[in-house]
């Protein structure tokens, strides 16, 4: 490997330190100031802050570890301490839209075996034990809080109520759902109230003895046409038992 060009040995002397050297060794000076300079403690620098100046021919050489911010302690502090400036700072273990999306998912999977076991067995006793659990509204009811925490900002209000009759408008609901929580946060506002009403569908319908699975299959996406199918299959059925 051919040799550097320079190296931090070949760096010029400074005025300052020329001036010291000819002052030492003129013969006025005398062996006590000497020596006296000699014993003053020498200000110690790192060796990884000196770089040469000039590019060698060999591999560049990696950035050393401490020259990272943060490696020198103040004055006063000691690495790591809070009058110091830490290495490492503390990182959050999910972003805003990764909670959002999470929180989407989870929401989505929760209430499926709901809809599953009132779709394909209507009349097992399964199905009725678990329609009758409240579980599923206490994890939606807690999961919406959190994310409607998350998501609240003072300017919430004034986005919810901008008219003068303090009524909503729809420009200040489109802004407000331009954040990824909010609309998570609505999206299973939705699936709490969606499922609510497909199990009084199911109820009405095994007290009146009417096909339900199409009104809840409908609940699920596009729940006040569920509910409209429901209230007209009823009146058909009606229509049909009142003809016998």
């Amino acid at each position: 490997m051919a040799p550097c060009a320079s190296s931090p040995s070949a760096l010029a002397l400074s005025s300052t330190t020329t001036r010291t050297l000819l002052l030492l060794s003129s013969p006025q000076v005398g062996l006590p100031l000497a020596l006296a300079l000699r014993q003053r403690p020498e200000a110690r620098v790192p060796a990884a802050l000196f770089r040469p100046s000039t590019v060698c021919s060999g591999p560049p050489r990696p950035l050393l570890p401490e020259l990272a911010a943060g490696a020198f302690p103040r004055a006063g502090g000691a690495r790591g301490t809070a009058r110091g400036t830490p290495l490492f700072r503390p990182r959050a273990l999910m972003t805003t839209s990764q909670i959002a999306n999470a929180a989407f998912t989870w929401g989505t999977v929760a209430v499926l075996p709901f809809y599953t076991l009132m779709v394909v067995a209507p009349n097992a006793s399964i199905t009725k034990r678990t329609v009758e659990s409240s579980a599923p509204y206490v994890f939606l009811g807690l999961l919406y809080a959190y994310l409607l925490y998350m998501s609240w900002t003072p300017d919430t209000l004034r986005a919810m109520f901008a008219s003068k009759y303090w009524l909503p408008e729809l420009p200040g609901i489109v802004r407000m759902f331009a954040s990824e929580m909010t609309v998570a946060s609505a999206w299973i506002h939705l699936l709490a109230v969606d499922l609510f009403a497909a199990r009084q569908v199911y109820h009405d319908g095994l007290k009146n003895n009417i096909e339900t699975r199409h009104s809840v299959s409908l609940c699920l996406l596009f729940c006040p046409v569920g509910i409209l199918v429901h209230v007209a299959t009823k009146v058909l059925a009606g229509a049909v038992g009142r003809s016998h």
